[in-house]
């Protein structure tokens, strides 16, 4: 019989090989390709992650794609008062997510990032995880294990304290080491000191010893708080003091997923100047993938192509 201790050494041996696999393509410097991934069924079908593995890049022969966020995930309270984790509606280690961890580790293998989006326009997650500190955080942690997810996206949309968002982050790279990418996804106005959904100061945070703990920003650069349109609104945070390599321009992939849609050819226009002015920019990323064009239903891969060849690999 195995023993407790040779099981989990083999875990956290898998864990750690995991991690390796898709660290140094994470961590690396700018032009990051990066999809959000919410819609895991349509119409009752489910959107399979593989076509990100297939479309590879003829010089490295890794996919274009370096990044998925699997989202959204929330903490919250059952109808008994029992503390829950959800990914969407359902909990993780519902069957209906079977086929999709199995994808997320091929991802993984192919040095593609695979990360918790935590938050995002459902509030409550952050106010029950801080309001019950000792009951959520060991539900997060067990499941960013149990899934051996690369990193966490915090998507603050609610009123969080900057001492906080600092505890969480501090935490999570304690127990998870300087390997594991933690990001935020804060509205891109919120990167110039303008409007802010989160509670608590960017740059103030980014200026604290925690900020050396945060691999890069994904700025919504849609919603009426910015835009792709044109470079101004990039150049807004960088000029506001965020390093370009920190700062990846996020885009609605769809105008059917949320307000403020630019055309994506419009988009790849404004990131070839913005990779012109900074060689060290920092990527895209889109909300979300399942329809995202110019491929949408049928090829929704297109993206990372244009947004690869925008950036000049």
């Amino acid at each position: 019989m195995i023993s407790n201790r040779i099981l989990r050494r083999a875990a956290l041996s898998a864990l750690v090989t995991v991690f390796a696999a898709a660290s140094a393509l994470g961590q690396s410097s700018g032009k990051r390709v990066t999809y959000y991934y919410q819609t895991q069924y349509y119409q009752g079908n489910y959107v399979s992650l593989a076509p990100i593995w297939e479309q590879k890049d003829k010089h490295t022969g890794k996919p274009k794609t370096t990044d998925v966020m699997v989202a959204a995930f929330h903490l919250g309270y059952n109808a008994d008062n029992t503390p829950y984790i959800h990914l969407n509606d359902n909990p993780p280690n519902d069957p209906m997510f079977d086929v999709m961890w199995r994808q997320v580790r091929t991802l993984q293998k192919y040095g593609v990032t695979a990360r918790m989006m935590l938050g995002g326009a459902a509030q409550g997650s952050y106010a029950d995880l801080f309001d019950d500190w000792s009951t959520f955080y060991p539900i997060l942690k067990k499941n960013l294990r149990r899934y051996r997810l690369n990193g966490i996206d915090l998507d603050v949309e609610e009123d969080v304290s900057l001492p906080n968002i600092r505890k969480l982050i501090r935490h999570l790279n304690a127990d998870f080491g300087d390997q594991f990418i933690i990001t935020l996804a804060p509205v891109a106005s919120a990167l110039w000191g303008g409007a802010n959904l989160s509670g608590f100061d960017y740059m103030q945070l980014y200026q604290s010893p925690e900020g050396k703990m945060i691999a890069w920003f994904n700025g919504q650069f849609y919603s009426g708080f910015a835009t792709l349109q044109n470079p101004t609104d990039y150049e807004k945070v960088v000029q506001f003091g965020f390093p370009a390599e920190k700062v990846v321009a996020g885009m609605i992939g769809n105008p059917s997923d949320g307000g403020g849609y630019v055309s994506i050819s419009v988009v790849a226009q404004t990131i070839q100047k913005l990779v012109a002015e900074y060689p060290d920019f920092g990527g895209a990323d889109a909300w979300e993938y399942f329809n995202c064009l110019p491929g949408g239903l049928a090829n929704p891969v297109q993206w990372a192509n244009v947004m690869t060849k925008a950036m000049g690999d």
